[in-house]
């Protein structure tokens, strides 16, 4: 799992379109007054904040303490946690989980099904969206091969974007009944121009960047833009070449709790 120290700053400034484009994902969630619904990946809590404007009690859980002191300074009426989407569990159950833009920093998928599984209630849904296969093939590319070149690594980034058919099928390992899932491609401008692109590899991989010595880290970047820009460069700015997989699915009810709800 990637350690990035995320800057939640730098993070709303420059990448609101992680939370804008989530925003889509809440008519599939249908909250609605009284439920409870858990937001696993967070971040600053944006649409944790929209999904508790339905009427809905939400729960917003990250791994990164930064992104939750920023979510608590920003809505203080709201309940903000940090936790591990490998390794968390509530006292009771919730009506739904929501993920936007979280589950593919975890490689460990199966951990973090079984945990969704076990906090949802019967009947409860799962409602997500992350990287799928595919997802940001440009910008790996150009990041490997600039990487290999100018430092001599070789990395494994921790991502984890699965096919349609390998995601549903751990859904159904662990007992969710998939009723949708969508593979599509969603190119996404990114923010401040020519600067666009190095902003969002200091962001999302500053992991492996900011420990580089300036001069190399320098020119890792300029390799990436000079290999990436026939693609990705668009007169005056940049687009990432995001692929998103998209998921509803429901936990499974045994027959008896079936007819209690009957």
């Amino acid at each position: 799992m990637p350690t990035n120290n995320w800057n939640a700053s730098l993070y709303d400034q420059k990448h609101s379109f992680v939370s804008e484009y989530g925003k889509s994902l809440i008519p599939l969630l249908e909250p609605q007054p009284g439920e409870s619904i858990l937001d696993l990946g967070c971040g600053t809590g944006h649409l944790t904040k929209a999904i508790a404007q339905t009427g809905a009690h939400v729960v917003g859980i990250d791994s990164s303490p930064s992104m939750i002191e920023t979510a608590h300074t920003t809505y203080p009426d709201l309940e903000f946690l940090v936790a591990d989407a490998r390794n968390f569990s509530f006292p009771t159950a919730f009506d739904a989980v929501f993920s936007n833009a979280a589950l593919h920093w975890i490689t460990e998928a199966g951990e973090v099904v079984r945990c969704i599984a076990a906090a949802l209630k019967p009947g409860g849904r799962l409602v997500a969206e992350f990287g799928g296969k595919g997802n940001i093939a440009a910008i790996i590319s150009a990041l490997q091969q600039s990487l290999q070149e100018v430092a001599g690594m070789e990395v494994d980034f921790g991502w984890y974007y699965p096919s349609i058919g390998e995601y549903t099928s751990l859904l159904e390992q662990y007992g969710l009944t998939v009723r949708l899932a969508l593979l599509f491609d969603r190119p996404t401008k990114l923010e401040d121009g020519e600067k666009g692109l190095r902003n969002w590899l200091l962001m999302f991989r500053g992991d492996i960047l900011q420990n580089m010595p300036d001069e190399i880290r320098s020119q890792v970047l300029e390799r990436i833009e000079d290999k990436a820009c026939d693609v990705l460069f668009k007169g005056d700015h940049w687009v990432a070449d995001y692929r998103r997989l998209r998921v509803v699915a429901f936990k499974k009810m045994t027959s008896r709790e079936r007819n209690l709800t009957m």
